[in-house]
């Protein structure tokens, strides 16, 4: 319990709170849009207008809710060739990544 006590007065007095687990740091926002870019552009055109695979352009993915995507970048399209991202993200970075395309801001 004193322990507790300090590490809250600790807190009080730096004025800072540890960060949580589903912050995003900016570097890690940095390599999720290097993947968008390189590795998602792979499929999806550089642009992300669509090659192999189809747009991701925000009019494009207006009709989806953002958990439809989270899922689909994490699980992949079973019977097409995109792959699941799951072992490289977690959900919190693929709801943000999500995020991202939905507002255009690719």
């Amino acid at each position: 319990m004193p322990g507790i006590i300090i590490l809250i007065t600790l807190l009080l007095l730096t004025g800072t709170v540890p960060a949580t687990a589903d912050e995003i740091s900016p570097e890690r926002k940095a390599e999720l849009r290097y993947l968008l870019k390189q590795d998602c552009g792979a499929c999806h055109g550089m642009r992300l207008k669509g090659g192999l695979g189809p747009s991701l352009g925000a009019d494009r993915l207006a009709p989806y809710d953002i958990q439809f995507i989270t899922q689909t970048i994490l699980q992949g399209r079973p019977g097409t060739p995109m792959p699941p991202w799951k072992p490289f993200m977690s959900e919190q970075e693929a709801l943000w990544l999500a995020r991202q395309l939905k507002q255009g801001a690719h």
